[in-house]
């Protein structure tokens, strides 16, 4: 939708709309397939009419570039973090399944008493967070409003502790198998 304003409606058609094509080339290029281009495309054109509402913007194409660039980047951030809550929920999802024989169910409970053995050897804020996360079944956001921490926190506290449970766990698992 164009703006409304006439002088805001040529400023826009003559600064800004003639940058769409190299600016979707080079997002697609830099960021991958994953992003949402349009979604950036649409946000930063808002942001960049914002800016210039507030006054005179000296450079737009670098400022459209720059803000295409954030939220790019904040788009990709907010997708690693639901990847990393999927990944602990994938990962350890089978370690709490309550319907099984007697044979799963030790094998189950020896896995849960290892997990809880590699929870315990992480370093105390990524071992609070993973504990909030796994045993409890916090969110990400309940979980940073109860430790005062910001959900980019908690996610990188998840995925460390994640890979590092999931190392404890291979190297246990692999040295249970090796011969003596």
């Amino acid at each position: 939708m164009p703006p409304a304003d006439p002088e805001t409606a040529r400023w826009f058609s003559a600064n800004i709309q003639p940058q769409t094509a190299v600016l979707r080339a080079w997002l697609v290029q830099g960021f991958g397939p994953r992003l949402a281009v349009d979604d950036v495309l649409q946000e930063a054109f808002l942001r960049v009419l914002r800016a210039r509402e507030s006054g005179e913007l000296q450079a737009p194409k670098a400022f459209l570039f720059a803000i295409a660039r954030n939220l790019a980047l904040d788009q990709l951030r907010r997708h690693a973090v639901s990847r990393t809550d999927a990944l602990v929920e994938a990962d350890l999802s089978n370690v709490l399944d309550d319907h099984a024989s007697i044979p799963e169910t030790v094998a189950r409970e020896q896995e849960r008493a290892l997990l809880t053995e590699a929870i315990q050897s992480l370093p105390d804020r990524c071992r609070q967070v993973m504990t909030l996360r796994i045993v409890y079944g916090l969110t990400q956001r309940v979980i940073g409003e109860r430790l005062g921490i910001s959900d980019r926190t908690v996610a990188a506290q998840l995925a460390i502790g994640t890979a590092r449970c999931t190392d404890f766990m291979l190297r246990r698992a692999g040295s249970r198998t090796a011969p003596r």
